[in-house]
């Protein structure tokens, strides 16, 4: 059963800094594409940052320069680190694996915490 891990979240100051983490398992990593979403309640979930195998990066315009999303497919491990937080960026932080050929199997880790308040 594939598995999907996040670390990392917490309560930070506004201006601070978090690293999330994810742990991938019984996937052929290097072959999907990876990405971190997040969730307010009431809200849809969206896209933060996502990092194709090729390590082609894409990320939302309200984390550009802001959030680093890697990966590092020895370790299967992916990354998003986070700079210059902000109360709006307050939400759950999930993972995601994409297979983006057939047969597009999409997976998803339980959520990680993230309170950006003074």
């Amino acid at each position: 059963q594939v598995q999907l891990v996040e670390s990392g979240g917490g309560l930070v100051q506004p201006g601070g800094s978090l690293r999330l983490s994810c742990a991938a398992s019984r996937i052929v990593f290097s072959m999907y594409s990876m990405g971190w979403y997040r969730q307010v309640p009431g809200k849809q979930r969206e896209l933060v940052a996502t990092i194709t195998s090729g390590t082609s990066t894409n990320y939302a315009d309200s984390v550009k320069g802001r959030f680093t999303i890697s990966r590092d497919n020895a370790k299967k491990m992916v990354y998003l680190q986070m700079n210059s937080l902000k109360p709006e960026d307050t939400a759950v932080y999930y993972c995601n694996a994409e297979f983006r050929s057939p047969p597009f199997t999409n997976y998803w880790g339980q959520g990680t915490q993230v309170t950006v308040s003074s």
